[in-house]
């Protein structure tokens, strides 16, 4: 009896001892996930989602509401993106007056009260449309692409990390070291945009939809868009087009992919030019604009 009494306290310790190990490793993944644990963030394009990851790196999560292929013109969010979007510590808008945030954004903030709200075209200042048809005079409507301008995005990138900092205190030196490693990438782009077209003859920039007036106003281009205020151009608008094309020598077109190239491959035909599609809401932001200023400076060649 001794005997068995004996074995059968073992029995119960090692139980014991096999929960005690069991609780620590669970609270000690526990506590691996606490510091692991990203902060999510939010922001409405692609663009402002790759500023977000170069500076909160590994520290964050970023939700895209307007996503690939996608037109912040027209939008609407998924059930899936509304309800990610309830976890989001911080939300980065683009805050220059895209369409998707004119619509949405009091819905986004109705889903999430909590989470800060930047925004990053603070310190920016807002032009007019640029490079309206010659001859036709508008005025008043607000561009929104901001970020197509190397200096804005320095603006844009800065403010990101402080509003990163602000959520989250504990990594300033990270962000901070990030910002400033992304800065200097983006210094270097604006650099090397200035020096490629300092040289370049023909300074008038053809495209279809009018989202590169923050470049062309940085660099010192006209811009011709095709489409005006999001309407297709009329068999009076095209012939316009083709007009200026030839008058200054245009050959190619610059289409973004989230339109519709007939008109511009119409005008490319008649003008012996060609159609290039470039994205101003790729992923990443660098390499696309210097995709951007190679088929630029060909252009001319």
């Amino acid at each position: 009896m001794k005997v068995n009494g004996f074995a059968g306290v073992i029995s119960i310790l090692l139980v014991a001892l096999f929960f005690v190990a069991m609780l620590a490793s669970v609270l000690s993944c526990g506590q691996k996930e606490g510091v692991d644990e990203k902060i999510v963030v939010a922001t409405s394009i692609l663009p402002l989602a790759d500023f977000l990851g170069n500076v909160g790196g590994e520290k964050i999560e970023v939700i895209v509401m307007v996503p690939p292929g996608a037109s912040p013109h027209a939008y609407e969010p998924t059930t899936s993106l509304m309800t990610a979007l309830s976890r989001a510590k911080m939300y980065a808008k683009v805050g220059s007056g895209i369409e998707f945030e004119l619509v949405w954004m009091d819905k986004l903030l109705a889903i999430n009260k909590e989470m800060l709200v930047i925004d990053c075209s603070k310190g920016i200042e807002i032009h007019e449309t640029a490079g309206e048809h010659e001859g036709e005079d508008e005025h008043g409507a607000m561009d929104p692409h901001i970020w197509m301008s190397p200096p804005n995005a320095q603006i844009m990138v800065q403010n990101i990390c402080r509003g990163l900092v602000q959520v989250d205190p504990t990594g300033k030196a990270y962000y901070e070291k990030n910002r400033d490693s992304y800065l200097q990438e983006l210094i270097r782009l604006d650099r090397d945009i200035r020096s490629s077209l300092s040289g370049m003859a023909s300074r008038t920039l053809m495209v279809y939809h009018p989202a590169f007036g923050y470049f062309a106003r940085e660099y010192n281009l006209a811009m011709l868009p095709i489409e005006v205020e999001g309407k297709e151009p009329t068999a009076a608008g095209m012939a316009l087009s083709i007009e200026q094309a030839r008058e200054h020598n245009v050959k190619v077109i610059f289409v973004s992919p989230q339109f519709n190239p007939q008109s511009a491959e119409v005008i490319a035909g008649a003008i012996g030019g060609r159609v290039v599609f470039i994205d101003p809401l790729a992923d990443d932001y660098v390499m696309n604009m210097r995709q951007f200023l190679s088929e630029l400076v060909q252009s001319t060649d």
